[in-house]
């Protein structure tokens, strides 16, 4: 198909997806399932499973592992489960991988699009909206059992600091203060952090403390990839401040989860 043209006077509008549904390009697809007899299971799809985010003294820090299952099955070992929404905002991902992973690059072009077209970043607040209706938006899809439940998080340039929003599948979000999990691992991972977290924890500390819920998570959860040290594999770990996006190096995630692992290796010797 070709791509639409717009004149001086022809105003698109901010809104990327909205003009996507007017001018009816086919971005995506909405298929309907069949739903399985009774007794009899349904297809197995690609889930992402847990994802964490909290608060430290400059800003968030957002992270990830890396696993998707099929069922029972471990259908992919390195998949990425935390982006960067634009320069100063994270989007992390579970639920159904697929829909999961379009969902967040149209909010990429949504967030961009919005900038080109009116001049100005899209407040934090805002792009926490703009995500929510796309989670509304996939209601239907969500009811068939592809669900998807994103998490949000920034560096607020009007407040000076940053901020956590979760969703649910209606599209619903709400701002968590100081810390969020989601995901099959997600209340490992939130018991962690509950136990660890304090107000003020510097990059260090948050990162170190990330790594530990799914490290737990992992233990706890058979969907959620903990470290694979044989293959090189390990989580996404990202932070926002008022520097931007910036993912934290994986020789350093490496190293932390090898001291982690010692760590847990002499507390076990000396009992």
């Amino acid at each position: 198909m070709t791509l639409p043209f717009f004149s001086a006077t022809d105003d698109p509008g901010p809104d990327f997806a909205g003009l996507v549904q007017r001018l009816q390009i086919p971005f995506r697809t909405q298929p309907v399932l069949d739903r399985p007899g009774a007794g009899q299971p349904g297809p197995a799809f690609r889930h992402g499973t847990t994802v964490v985010a909290l608060r430290f003294v400059d800003g968030v820090v957002m992270a990830g592992d890396r696993r998707a299952t099929e069922g029972h099955l471990i259908a992919h070992r390195t998949m990425d489960k935390v982006f960067p929404a634009d320069r100063y905002s994270a989007v992390a991902i579970a639920g159904a991988a697929g829909p999961a992973v379009e969902m967040v690059r149209l909010f990429q072009t949504q967030l961009e699009h919005y900038e080109k077209v009116e001049g100005v970043v899209l407040s934090l607040e805002g792009k926490a909206n703009q995500l929510g209706q796309m989670v509304r938006e996939h209601l239907p899809m969500a009811m068939q059992g592809l669900a998807v439940v994103p998490l949000f998080a920034g560096y607020d340039l009007a407040r000076g600091t940053g901020r956590i929003f979760t969703y649910d599948v209606t599209g619903g979000h709400y701002e968590e203060t100081e810390h969020s999990a989601t995901g099959s691992g997600g209340r490992d991972a939130r018991t962690t952090i509950k136990l660890g977290y304090r107000v003020g924890l510097s990059r260090d500390e948050a990162v170190e403390l990330a790594i530990q819920a799914l490290y737990e998570a992992a233990d706890e959860d058979s969907a959620t990839g903990g470290p694979d040290v044989i293959r090189g594999i390990y989580p996404l770990v990202a932070t926002v401040t008022a520097e931007g996006f910036d993912a934290v190096g994986e020789d350093e995630v490496a190293e932390r989860f090898a001291a982690l692992i010692e760590r847990r290796r002499t507390e076990g010797a000396q009992r």
